[in-house]
């Protein structure tokens, strides 16, 4: 039960040498989960070329996504079940390896520049993502106890925009062209432009860290010599695996997983609208050159993911410290401002001042750095700890699963609405589309503080 205080039992004292060991043990998982993002945010910075070569438009891109995001969110329920049953490390490594193969077949075999075959890609690739985050924060939580899980929260969002920063940077550089040479070998010239690279370098990556995290990860801290280190308040028997019907049972029915879920649909649809649609938005809205390593690009995405590892953290521990593990007050005040930031940036778009210019640029970019800041604050509290503090060691993967699968059910539906209304409205249309949502996950949040309320005996509103 997300309760609003932990009792004082669960107050985190650890025996010597824990904390290294779990260093190690996250480490190894979040650059694990980093090099998935590389394999994923590289399909944005793809778009202006697919769309040179292809023919395609900003909705049709927007709608691979939308097919991506519903096989990544179906995938969230199915792999967070399973990775219950089967363990968090077994789905993590699965995943990356369907994750490295789609890569390769989207960057060796994409040659057929149809949307059917694009989507059967990102179908397959969303597919395979979806075991990366269930199997992670399943394992992370037989390692951290409720009143530390914020904060690694918080933790955990700074390996997801490890991963975006590596894809911000590695991206514009491929897409420049480049000349290598090796000694004794001979010479690899790649002009500009070449997109298809985008999907054959990252997995190499994350092959490298697969087998770093197999050696070096453990499911609990009693399979690395210490045993009872961590307190599970929800289940502290031996053991972080139950059986498939035991952790659906349970899950399904929680009173509160589906108000958070309602709540993560929101992040998802102005998380991903504002990520994956940030690069053609700079291109044909703004009218910047991709292929010229654009300064102004490279910094405001980059800023982005200064600030959601800022807001990841913040309000991580702002959960953990002053509202004692309570994530639903934090995250229904950050939905708010959220809806506020994004309401400004429609007024200044209908106003004419974001376009293309170095005013429109320098405003284009200050309201997706804002944006980040907040749409990521919710998305490491409602979207990591929370599932731990329901479903304990033993069901996180699960209560993951159905509260994530929300997020990219959210993304799939703002994406396929940005599609259809940006033929009739163009860019116009999209401030308005996220501050819909964003002020649909304040209210969920609302909703969930009320819930917990009346759980707690409570009839105060």
């Amino acid at each position: 039960m997300n309760s609003p205080a932990a009792p004082a039992s669960l107050i985190a004292h650890h025996p010597p040498g824990f904390r290294a060991r779990r260093g190690l043990n996250w480490g190894a998982l979040g650059l694990m989960y980093a090099s998935y993002y590389m394999c994923r945010y590289n399909f944005r910075f793809a778009g202006p070329g697919m769309t040179k070569e292809f023919g395609f438009d900003a909705a049709d891109l927007a709608n691979l996504w939308v097919i991506w995001s519903l096989a990544y969110g179906t995938g969230q329920l199915v792999n967070g079940l399973i990775s219950d049953r089967t363990g968090g490390k077994n789905i993590m490594l699965a995943g990356a390896a369907g994750t490295i193969a789609c890569n390769f077949i989207f960057g060796f075999s994409s040659f057929v520049g149809t949307f059917a075959t694009f989507g059967l890609i990102a179908l397959i690739n969303g597919w395979f993502q979806s075991m990366g985050a269930p199997g992670f924060v399943k394992i992370n939580a037989a390692w951290f106890q409720r009143t530390e899980r914020g904060t690694f929260a918080g933790i955990f969002g700074i390996m997801i925009q490890l991963g975006q920063f590596t894809a911000n940077t590695l991206s514009p550089f491929l897409l420049a062209g480049f000349t290598l040479t090796l000694w004794g070998i001979g010479t690899w010239v790649v002009e500009p432009g070449q997109w298809r690279l985008l999907f054959i370098v990252p997995p190499f990556v994350t092959a490298i860290m697969a087998v770093f995290m197999a050696f070096a990860v453990k499911e609990e801290p009693a399979q690395a010599g210490y045993p009872g280190a961590i307190v599970d308040e929800i289940d502290n028997s031996a053991g972080t695996r139950v059986s498939i019907k035991e952790s659906f049972k349970t899950i399904f029915r929680h009173p509160l997983v589906w108000f958070y879920a309602a709540a993560y649909a929101s992040t998802g649809a102005v998380r991903h609208s504002s990520d994956q649609m940030a690069v053609m938005f700079f291109k044909e809205h703004l009218l910047i050159d991709m292929n010229s390593k654009p300064l102004s690009v490279l910094i405001t995405m980059n800023l982005m993911t200064l600030m959601a590892v800022i807001g990841s953290i913040s309000s991580g521990v702002i959960s953990d410290k002053i509202f004692k593990g309570s994530r639903s007050p934090v995250a229904m005040g950050l939905y708010f401002i959220e809806a506020a930031v994004i309401s400004c940036a429609a007024v200044a778009m209908f106003a004419g001042l974001i376009k293309p210019g170095t005013l429109g640029v320098f405003l284009g970019g200050m309201f997706l750095v804002m944006i980040s800041l907040t749409v990521n604050s919710t998305h490491s509290i409602v979207g990591s700890a929370a599932p731990m503090d329901i479903g304990g060691k033993k069901m996180a993967g699960f209560a993951l699963g159905v509260i994530d699968s929300f997020q990219y059910y959210g993304s799939a539906l703002s994406l396929f609405l940005f599609g259809k209304f940006f033929g009739k409205y163009g860019w116009s249309a999209w401030y308005p589309l996220m501050v819909m949502f964003a002020l649909s996950g304040g209210i969920s949040m609302y909703l969930v503080m009320r819930k917990q309320r009346r759980l707690a005996g409570t009839t105060r509103l």
